[in-house]
């Protein structure tokens, strides 16, 4: 075969899935491949190379799984938790075995390979890790593991201790380790202001929580770290800080499939909703492959820990029927809709009926019936029922909280207090209005979320909407023009579209806000109703400078999120922003 010929068969990524994940419960390693469709046979030669190189190293007891579709495989090698980065090397050189046999790559020395993941594996092992897990779980203790510490117990039990240095397991004070009241929260919108609310409720019941988000780590009502900590590395931060009673984990997309669950059980677990965003990354190409990839947080769940989802969502409803059909478990929904058969008996739920929250959901079903949770008026943050989308997340926040043990008051009172502005719930529907002019700053950046602040802004009768918006340049076309229109949904004035320095992410610079410029052109708004920014606060500072009173100025803030608040209470402090 030709030099110059164009290779059909290309490694995207080979990593470590710590935790459950997508496949199964099983740590691993994972290689991701881009292949044509009349190639698929070279994952049969990659997974017989894995297993005559397991064989050669004397590896047992570990097993494989493939998951193959359109331009896309991936094989995975189990392994325990000491040996994960050799199985990852073992999975490469089976890798680079399978496609010199296609016709393609450079020849394997099978004897030397052979020896030098021997070696890797004997440098890894670690038999006091493996005896301390073990030991964990003999005892029913949480235990969690990375490159430089071990943990056993959650929060105020945790010990710790590096990795290098670990103690015998009959020198851990085992008695003293527990776990705490724990749910974890993911879907496409509303994660960020659920675990926000939640975690307003622990503290309205007395409890010392703690939650991770994409924005920040938090710990009752302090910061502890800013970023985004959706992932594994921010779970074990926040479990092992002495402060936490109770947690709550916002478990983003991302962390899920590139490392799994971050932890072995929860008490319950929310899915807000499956919705067009990250399409096209990591296998991930259709809205039921995101739904699976959402519902890997099930796998924390044991029968009697409720799963809830939202009953008004047709992709959770469809997952959940096929979840069911395999796996025995406990599902609560929730729904704006009281007549939503999911909500009606002898379903567990908690849904919208005459202005406020209704709920059955109870840790002692049988004695579980119908009452009134809290007004709409109750929920701050909804804005007197304006943000329905608000709503909906009280009411994952609210079964939740009873999930854990919280009391119907502590919600209450969770909610009344949990104001959704920017000390709250920075950047998440934080609403302004000064001299007749509604100000919002968000955070929606797919059509879904863009959809939902439609609804709200709609509901103002604002005389001028302007609207600024731009996009990250790993999102499809597709995705930048369906979210370009629903912004044009909301019937701009004007459109302030922007760059996003430093998230080109392989496209040129000026590409994504070129496309939601030709889509707004195609959809017949007039190009000098439509400005180009260099960025967020530049355009923040163009839609607060031509407010009017009756105006409702949108401000999609992506980044930037603090300069654009700053200019917002400048404006209404009458200053120049």
């Amino acid at each position: 075969m030709s030099d110059v010929c164009l290779n059909p068969l290309v490694l995207l990524d080979s990593r470590r899935l710590t935790g459950a994940n997508l496949y199964w419960e099983l740590p691993c390693a994972i290689i991701e491949v881009q292949l044509a469709n009349e190639w698929r046979d070279v994952v049969r030669l990659w997974r017989e190379g894995v297993t005559r190189l397991l064989v050669a190293c004397d590896i047992t007891g570990q097993e494989t799984c493939e998951r193959v579709h359109d331009g896309w495989a991936a094989l995975l090698v189990s392994a325990p938790i000491d040996a994960l980065y050799a199985m990852c090397e073992l999975n490469e050189v089976a890798w680079a075995m399978a496609i010199y046999e296609t016709g393609f790559g450079t020849a394997t020395d099978f004897e030397v390979e052979t020896r030098r993941l021997r070696e890797l594996f004997a440098a890894e092992r670690n038999p006091a890790l493996l005896e301390l897990q073990q030991a964990a779980a003999d005892h029913h203790v949480p235990f969690l593991c990375d490159d430089d510490e071990v943990s056993v117990g959650y929060g105020y039990s945790c010990q710790c201790w590096p990795r290098a240095a670990l103690p015998r397991p009959d020198q851990v004070h085992w008695s003293a380790a527990h776990d705490i009241p724990l749910a974890l929260v993911t879907g496409t919108n509303g994660k960020s202001t659920t675990v926000r609310m939640l975690a307003t409720i622990m503290r309205a019941g007395g409890l010392r929580g703690g939650l991770t988000s994409t924005d920040f780590i938090r710990v009752d009502a302090e910061t502890i770290a800013e970023g985004d900590y959706s992932g594994n590395g921010g779970a074990r931060l926040l479990l092992r800080h002495p402060g936490v009673e109770a947690a709550v984990l916002e478990v983003a997309r991302g962390g899920l499939l590139r490392r799994g669950l971050a932890v072995h059980r929860a008490d319950a677990a929310l899915i807000s909703n499956i919705a067009a965003d990250h399409l096209g990354e990591y296998g991930i190409d259709t809205l039921e492959q995101l739904a699976e990839a959402k519902f890997i947080v099930h796998r924390a769940l044991d029968e009697s820990s409720p799963l809830v989802l939202n009953a008004d969502d047709a992709e959770l409803r469809k997952q959940e029927r096929r979840l069911r059909e395999t796996t025995e478990g406990t599902t609560w929904w929730f729904s704006l809709l009281s007549n939503n058969p999911l909500v009606q008996p002898p379903g567990v739920a908690c849904w919208l009926q005459e202005g406020a929250l209704w709920t059955n959901a109870s840790l002692a079903p049988t004695m579980a019936l119908p009452r009134r949770l809290c007004g709409i008026q109750d929920i701050t943050a909804s804005h007197g029922g304006l943000l329905k989308h608000n709503v909906l997340n009280a009411m994952g926040a609210a079964l939740l909280a009873i999930a854990l043990g919280m009391s119907d008051q502590a919600i209450r009172e969770g909610l009344r207090e949990f104001r959704g502005d920017e000390q709250d719930n920075p950047g998440r529907g934080n609403w302004f209005e000064h001299r007749g002019i509604h100000i919002v700053v968000d955070f929606a950046h797919n059509e879904h979320g863009l959809r939902a602040l439609g609804e709200t802004v709609a509901a103002l009768s604002a005389k001028r909407v302007i609207v600024m918006l731009g996009q990250a340049g790993d999102r499809s076309d597709q995705a930048i023009r369906n979210m370009a229109r629903a912004a044009i949904a909301m019937q701009p004035q004007r459109m302030l579209l922007y760059e996003l320095p430093g998230y080109e992410r392989g496209r040129p610079l000026g590409e994504p806000p070129a496309l939601i410029r030709d889509e707004a052109l195609q959809n017949g708004m007039e190009a000098g109703r439509l400005v180009m920014h260099a960025d967020p606060l530049s355009a923040a500072r163009d839609a607060l400078a031509q407010a009017e009173p009756g105006d409702a100025l949108v401000l999609l803030a992506l980044i930037q999120r603090r300069e654009i608040l700053q200019a917002v209470h400048d404006f209404m402090r009458g200053g120049r922003n």
